[in-house]
């Protein structure tokens, strides 16, 4: 089984280098790493250059890619998958730390199940100077043990159309699911899109222990923006039409690539409607109180507020529709 690591860069001069080196002290190295870099302005590349010398000395194929035009990091993450020809690929941020075991592990479990199509995990939190900080990222992203046991049942589809759990430096996959789901569909990103992919055919699952350091520094702080995105969607009314929009377009997004040849049940091909609907009834509630009860009583007769929102929690936000 030949492994693959798709790396993305953009100004990460500060911690670039703890990354490659925590990756070159794997147990079971990686076959290859694709480096694409996104038009840093600072020493990354030069970093680059020095440590993929390291890392060819250990006998590990490393592709560099520098772009001549920024392309974002949803599209740079596309053409370091596209370029990479292991069996296994390693989703990879440029500000973590692999535990030495990380590859080992999660090659195992694709070996061990031929069915899966992509494995993520949880990670320790640490801070700038890689402290720990006594957390850990299902925690912090409330992912619970029913969430994680759900998936291990079989159902992450359904966990995931409701909220994404999976985050792309915790994840690898197996390269056929690359073919099958990229370009990723508009509105989404990266990492949730392959995770979604994966877990329509039922093939995707979590390993529960942490084999990587996820760095909290700057704007990097995963728990307080979960936190603050959700406060604003609570008890701001533009910020919830916002985000309801943006649910509207990725749904759409989904069930265009339905309609496109993406395998799913006929069930979940259900679920994505009426979660759809649902989606675009809260996105478009009327400004009159009336005419917006009676929007509201419909939903909540069509059942949707308690199988899609927060039941009557929801109904009530929307009703006195908060600004």
């Amino acid at each position: 089984m030949q492994v693959s690591v798709a790396l993305c860069t953009w100004n990460g001069e500060a911690f670039l280098a703890g990354q490659l080196r925590s990756i070159a002290a794997q147990r079971r190295r990686p076959d290859q790493v694709v480096i694409c870099d996104d038009c840093s302005s600072d020493s990354t590349w030069s970093c680059l250059q020095q440590e993929a010398e390291t890392l060819r000395g250990l006998g590990i194929q490393v592709d560099l890619h520098r772009h001549a035009a920024n392309l974002g990091y949803v599209r740079n993450f596309e053409y370091a998958l596209r370029h990479c020809r292991g069996d296994i690929v390693f989703l990879c941020d440029q500000d973590d730390v692999w535990h030495p075991d990380k590859v080992a592990e999660f090659a195992a479990a694709f070996e061990r199940r031929p069915a899966l199509t992509m494995l993520h995990g949880d990670a320790r939190l640490v801070d700038g100077q890689g402290e720990p900080l006594g957390a850990r990222l299902f925690e912090v992203l409330e992912v619970g043990a029913d969430d994680i046991a759900r998936e291990h049942r079989g159902e992450a589809f359904e966990v995931l159309l409701g909220r994404n759990v999976v985050t792309g430096a915790t994840a690898a996959l197996r390269r056929g699911l690359v073919d099958v789901a990229l370009p990723v569909a508009p509105g989404w990103i990266h990492d949730e899109w392959l995770a979604l992919v994966a877990a329509a055919g039922d093939g995707l699952d979590c390993l529960e222990p942490p084999l990587v350091d996820y760095r909290q520094h700057g704007g990097n702080q995963v728990g307080a923006r979960r936190r603050g995105v959700r406060d604003r969607v609570m008890h701001d009314g533009a910020a919830r039409r916002a985000y309801l929009t943006k649910r509207v377009a990725q749904l759409e997004a989904l069930s265009a690539r339905i309609d496109d040849g993406l395998v799913l049940s006929a069930e979940r091909r259900t679920m994505v409607q009426q979660r759809l609907l649902h989606a675009r009834a809260r996105a478009a509630l009327p400004g009159s109180f009336w005419a917006r009860a009676r929007q509201v009583w419909g939903e909540y007769r069509s059942g949707r507020y308690t199988r899609f929102s927060n039941g009557l929690r929801s109904l009530a936000i929307d009703l006195l529709d908060v600004k």
